[in-house]
C-alpha cells in the first residue's frame, strides 16, 4: 500500500493516529483458509432482527483513501453523500451512511470520544439529524482498547460510581490493536464493561445505528493471540445489542473463530481492504476483487440471518475511477450479491456514472443479495467458476465467473448444483427468460473477468438434493461437520513378458501425489509467469516464477503431508510458508555466490498433519525470483498393495484389497474397465482378470481406482440422542441419503410431525451416500422432513432430496 494516510481513530479513547494497514503476506495472495472438517459449525438460525438481511448503504473509507485525505469526511461531504443517496439509491434499499476513521478528536470528562469540532463546526449531531431526516441510518467507527491519554487522566466512568478509566487497563500494560495505539482493557474488572456501555449509550443518544469495530484479533494481521480482542468484541456486542445497533467487525478476522464472530456481531470482514491505496488514481483493482473468491469458498456457510460475510466496499459506480473494467465492475456487483454480503458502496455518490448506477440498482440482482442465501462454488480453483445457492422458493441462483485470460463458454451442469431433470433459466442482468434446459446450461462467450447471473427454476418431476450445509437445513442440538472426500488412487502395474512370475507387490501405508506447477488447482496471486524447456532439471522441464515481493501461490489439498519443491539459486531468496492460514517459517531458496544451481529441491515439508483438508501457501519475501516447480502431497494409501506386477508369459489374476468403501470405477487412460469382465469385486477385494491385463503393453501401466465420498465431501454429525435434522420443502416425495457406519444406530423419521419409520443406519464399515428412507406420493404442498437420533454413538446426515411437481 503506497499512500501513507494518518487517520485518527475513534476507539474507546481519544483521537488516535493510525497509518494504512500493512500490505499483508496472506492477503496479497488468493488464499483459502479452510475450516477443518471436525470444526463445530453452528447452524444459521434466527439472529438479531435488525440484521435479518445484509445492510445496504455507503462507507466513507474508500473516498478517504482515494482523496489522500483522512479528513475528507467533513460535514459538507457527508451531507452531499446522504442527499445523493436519497436521490439516486435509496428507493432501491440503500440507507446507511457510515463514517470511518478520523471523525473524532479528543475525549469528554468521562473518557468518551468527542466528534471533531474542525470537521463538524456545527456539531456532528446536525449531520446525524440530516441523515435521519433523509430516512437513512448513521454509522461510526471505533477500535479495541483505551488510549494512553484517557488511561493517564483517570477519569470517572459515566454511570459507574467508583470506576475510573485508570482502573480498567490490563496490567502489565499491553497493546490493544494492530497499530499499538491503545492499551488493552481488563474485562475481568466489571468497570470495563461499564466503560464500553457508557460509550455505546453515548452513541445511541446521538442516534448512531451502526458501529464498525476495526483491528479485531485474532485476525487483522495477527492471529497468534499476541493480540486478542475477543473480550472487547464480547463487551461491545453486549453494549450495542441493548440499543439494537448493527455491529460490524473488521478487518480480515480469523476464520477459526467464525462461530464466535457470528454469535457476537452482525457482520465480519473476511479479507483485507478492497482499496488499492493508489490515491487519485483508482478506488480498487481487479486483484483485490479476485482474491475474495477462494476465501468465500470457506466462509459462505457462516453467513445468514443476523450475521453476514463482509467483502468491504463495493466500488463499481464511478466509472474509470473505480479501477475496474465494465465487466469487472459487473462481476464485483454479482459476487457481492450472490454472497449475500453487505451491499455498501465506497463510491462518490455525487458522481455515479450511468453504467455504475445500472449495476447498483438492478432490482433482480438486489433481490438475490437481499434473499440472504450465500452462494458456494462448484470449484474454487477452476478458471471458469460456477457458484450457486438454493433459494427458499426452490429456485437456484447461479453465477458463472470467468477468471481466465480469454473469453470462454461456461457450462452450469445441473447435477453439480444438486438438481436432476429440467429447469427454466433466466438471465438476471439482462432481465430476460432464456428458456427450458435439461441437465445443463451453457453461457456462450463469457468475457474475460466477466460473469453471467442466472435464476434456475426446477420444473415438475425434477429432484433437488439439499446438502447438509444448506442454509435452511435445521439442526436441533450439538452438530459438527465431518466427512469423507471423494478421491482417486492409481494402481501402478509393471507388465513383463519374461515367463517368470513377478513376486507379490508390497507397499507402504501412504502414497505421494505429485502436482506439477501448471496444475490448475494451484492458485497464483500476483505477476507470475511460466518458463518451459529450460533444460535445467526441472520436473517436466517447467517452472512458474515471479519477481515481485508479496506475490504468492497456494494449494488446497486433502492429506497428511505436503512438500514445496523448487529450484535453489543465487538469484533467489526467502519465502514465507503458511499452513492452514498460519505462518510456519521462512525458508531460504537462495545459494551463496558461486554455488551451483540446484533443481527439484524440497525446501519445506511436513508429514504429520491430521488426515483432512489443508492449505499450503508460500509468499515471496526477497531475492530476484521465487519459483515453484512442483507440490507433493502425502495421502493414506487406499489400495493394498499400491502397485502390482503381471507377466504375459505367466499370466495370473491380480488381487488388490480396498482400504475404504465406495469404489465407483476402475479405469485406464480415462476409459472405464468393464466390471465382471475386466475385473470383479468381492467384499473389499478387487480381482483384475489376467485376460484384461494381457492386453496391456510391456512396461508401466496405470489403472485408476475412483472412490465415492460423502455428497460434496462432508456430512453433519451428532453424538447426542434426541438431536434432530429437518428440512421444509414443497413437493411430492423425499429421500434421506446419508452414511452408515459401525458407530451409528437407529433414527426415527417424521413427515409433517408424524413418525413414519425407524431406520437402521448401522453397518459393518463406514459406507457413503446410502438411501435409507424414501417417501413418495405426497400431496403437492409444503412438507417437513425430520430425522431424530435414537441409538448409536453417532448420527450422520448428508442429503435430503425432494421431488418437485
Amino acid at each position: 500500500m503506497s499512500t501513507a494516510i494518518l487517520l485518527p481513530l475513534a476507539g474507546a479513547s481519544a483521537a488516535q493516529a493510525v497509518g494504512p494497514k500493512p500490505s499483508p503476506p496472506p492477503a496479497a495472495a488468493t488464499r483459502v483458509l479452510p475450516v477443518a472438517p471436525s470444526t463445530a459449525v453452528a447452524p444459521v438460525g434466527p439472529g438479531d432482527p435488525w440484521a435479518a438481511k445484509p445492510y445496504m448503504g455507503w462507507s466513507s473509507y474508500s473516498m478517504q483513501v482515494y482523496s489522500g485525505n483522512g479528513k475528507w469526511i467533513t460535514a459538507d461531504q457527508l451531507v452531499k453523500q446522504s442527499d445523493a443517496m436519497k436521490a439516486k439509491l435509496q428507493k432501491y434499499g440503500y440507507n446507511y451512511i457510515n463514517v470511518d476513521a478520523a471523525w473524532n478528536d479528543g475525549f469528554d470528562a468521562n473518557g468518551r470520544p468527542k466528534p471533531s469540532a474542525t470537521l463538524y463546526p456545527q456539531g456532528l449531531q446536525k449531520v446525524i439529524d440530516h441523515v435521519h431526516a433523509n430516512g437513512q441510518k448513521f454509522g461510526l467507527y471505533t477500535i479495541p482498547g483505551i488510549s494512553p491519554e484517557v488511561y493517564n487522566a483517570s477519569l470517572p466512568i459515566a454511570g459507574a460510581p467508583g470506576c475510573t478509566t485508570h482502573d480498567i487497563v490490563k496490567q502489565p500494560i499491553q497493546p490493544s490493536d494492530y497499530w499499538k495505539i491503545g492499551y488493552r482493557i481488563d474485562f475481568s474488572n466489571p468497570c470495563s464493561q461499564k466503560y464500553v456501555d457508557s460509550i455505546a449509550d453515548l452513541f445511541a443518544s446521538w442516534g448512531v445505528n451502526f458501529v464498525k469495530f476495526d483491528s479485531v484479533t485474532p485476525g487483522s494481521g495477527v492471529s497468534d493471540l499476541s493480540l486478542d480482542a475477543r473480550d472487547d468484541v464480547a463487551a461491545w456486542s453486549s453494549a450495542l445489542k441493548r440499543h439494537k445497533i448493527w455491529f460490524e467487525l473488521s478487518w480480515a478476522v480469523d476464520p477459526k473463530y467464525a462461530d464466535l464472530w457470528r454469535s457476537k456481531a452482525n457482520g465480519w470482514r473476511i479479507d483485507w481492504d478492497v482499496e488499492c491505496y493508489c490515491a487519485n488514481e483508482a478506488l480498487t483493482q481487479w486483484q483485490n476483487i479476485a482474491r475474495l473468491f477462494p476465501n468465500l469458498a470457506n466462509w459462505w456457510r457462516h453467513g445468514g440471518n443476523g450475521g453476514w460475510n463482509d467483502l468491504d466496499s463495493l466500488n463499481v459506480g464511478n466509472g474509470s475511477m473505480d479501477g475496474l473494467t465494465q465487466d469487472e465492475r459487473r462481476t464485483a456487483m454479482t459476487l457481492w450479491a450472490v454472497s449475500a454480503a453487505p451491499l455498501y458502496t465506497g463510491n462518490d455518490l455525487t458522481n455515479l456514472d450511468a453504467y455504475g448506477l445500472s449495476l447498483l440498482t438492478n432490482p433482480e440482482v438486489i433481490a438475490v443479495n437481499q434473499a440472504g442465501t450465500p452462494a458456494r462454488p462448484v470449484s474454487a480453483t477452476a478458471q471458469q467458476q460456477v457458484w450457486y445457492a438454493l433459494n427458499a422458493d426452490g429456485s437456484y441462483t447461479v453465477a458463472l465467473f470467468n477468471h481466465g485470460r480469454t473469453d470462454k463458454d461456461i457450462t452450469a451442469t445441473f447435477a453439480h448444483l444438486g438438481l436432476s431433470g429440467s429447469a427454466t433459466v433466466r438471465d438476471l442482468w439482462a432481465r430476460k427468460d432464456l428458456g427450458r434446459f435439461t441437465n445443463k446450461f451453457t453461457a456462450p462467450v463469457v468475457p474475460i473477468h466477466g460473469v453471467r447471473l442466472l435464476k434456475v427454476t426446477p420444473q415438475p418431476g425434477a429432484k433437488v438434493a439439499v446438502n447438509d450445509d444448506a442454509l435452511r437445513v435445521g439442526y436441533e442440538g450439538d452438530w459438527k461437520r465431518d466427512g469423507v472426500a471423494a478421491t482417486t488412487q492409481p494402481l501402478e502395474v509393471t507388465v513383463t513378458d519374461t515367463g517368470t512370475p513377478a513376486p507379490p507387490s508390497t507397499g507402504g501405508p501412504v502414497r505421494t501425489i505429485v502436482h506439477d506447477n501448471n496444475d490448475p488447482a494451484i492458485s497464483y496471486a500476483g505477476s507470475w509467469s511460466q518458463s518451459t524447456g529450460r533444460g535445467l532439471g526441472d520436473y517436466n522441464d517447467n517452472v512458474h516464477f515471479t519477481e515481485r515481493n508479496g506475490d504468492s501461490f497456494q494449494y488446497a489439498f486433502q492429506g497428511t503431508g505436503v512438500s514445496y519443491i523448487t529450484e535453489m539459486d543465487t538469484s533467489q531468496g526467502n519465502v514465507d510458508i503458511y499452513l492452514d492460514g498460519q505462518f510456519v517459517k521462512t525458508v531460504n531458496t537462495g545459494r551463496a555466490p558461486g554455488e551451483p544451481r540446484l533443481a527439484q529441491q524440497t525446501v519445506f515439508t511436513v508429514n504429520d498433519l491430521p488426515n483432512g483438508s489443508h492449505t499450503l501457501m508460500a509468499v515471496k519475501k526477497s531475492g530476484d525470483y521465487m519459483l515453484l516447480d512442483r507440490i507433493d502431497v502425502l495421502q493414506p494409501s487406499l489400495l493394498d498393495p499400491p502397485s502390482a506386477s503381471f507377466d504375459r508369459k505367466a499370466p495370473a489374476d491380480v488381487s488388490v484389497k480396498l482400504l475404504r468403501d465406495g469404489l465407483l470405477a476402475v479405469s485406464s487412460g480415462g476409459t472405464a474397465l468393464v466390471r465382471d469382465t475386466d475385473y470383479t469385486v468381492s467384499g473389499s477385494t478387487v480381482t483384475l482378470k489376467s485376460s484384461y491385463l494381457a492386453g496391456l503393453p510391456v512396461g508401466q501401466a496405470q489403472l485408476d481406482f475412483a472412490f465415492r465420498g460423502d455428497y460434496l465431501d462432508d456430512v453433519h454429525a451428532t453424538t447426542v440422542t434426541g438431536d434432530a435434522v429437518s428440512y421444509t420443502f414443497t413437493g411430492t416425495g423425499v429421500d434421506w441419503i446419508t452414511a452408515t457406519a459401525p458407530d451409528q444406530g437407529a433414527v426415527d423419521i417424521y413427515i409433517d410431525g408424524v413418525l413414519t419409520k425407524r431406520v437402521d443406519t448401522h453397518s459393518a464399515t463406514r459406507t457413503t451416500q446410502q438411501t435409507l428412507f424414501t417417501a413418495t406420493g405426497l400431496k403437492n404442498k409444503q412438507h417437513t422432513f425430520k430425522a431424530v437420533k435414537v441409538t448409536g454413538d453417532v448420527m450422520r446426515t448428508d442429503v435430503i432430496r425432494y421431488t418437485t411437481k
